[in-house]
C-alpha cells in the first residue's frame, strides 16, 4: 500500500503579537509606511507560519490596524496610483518597539 505523503512539520507560531508584526512590517519599509496588502506580504514572506495558514491572521491584522492607536492611516499621494491607504506608526509608539523589542508583552497579573 502507498504510504500517505509526509506532512511537513508546521512552522512554529512566531512569538510576536499582531501589533508587533505590523510594526515590523512598517518599520522595515522604505518611508516607514505600507499598504495593507504590503503588510500581509511582509508577514507571509518573513514568517512561514503565516504563509501556510489561511485567512484568519489577515483579519487579525486588519483588526489591530483599526483598533490600535499606534497605527495611523495616511492617504496616498495623488501621483501614487493604487488601492488602499498607507499605514504608518505613530511616533509616540516608536518607543513601544525601541531596541527592536517586538516580542509579546507579558500580561501583568
Amino acid at each position: 500500500a502507498l504510504s500517505p505523503p509526509q506532512e511537513c512539520p508546521r512552522p512554529a507560531r512566531p512569538p510576536y503579537s499582531y501589533s508587533a508584526l505590523i510594526a515590523m512590517a512598517i518599520h522595515s519599509a522604505p518611508g516607514r509606511r505600507r499598504t495593507l496588502s504590503q503588510i500581509y506580504q511582509y508577514v507571509a514572506e518573513n514568517f512561514p507560519f503565516y504563509k501556510k495558514s489561511k485567512a484568519g491572521w489577515q483579519n487579525s491584522i486588519r483588526h489591530n490596524l483599526s483598533l490600535n492607536d499606534c497605527f495611523k492611516k495616511v492617504p496616498r499621494d495623488e501621483d501614487d496610483p493604487g488601492k488602499g491607504n498607507y499605514w504608518t506608526l505613530d511616533p509616540n509608539c516608536e518607543k513601544m518597539f525601541d531596541n527592536g523589542n517586538f516580542r509579546r508583552r507579558r500580561r501583568r497579573r
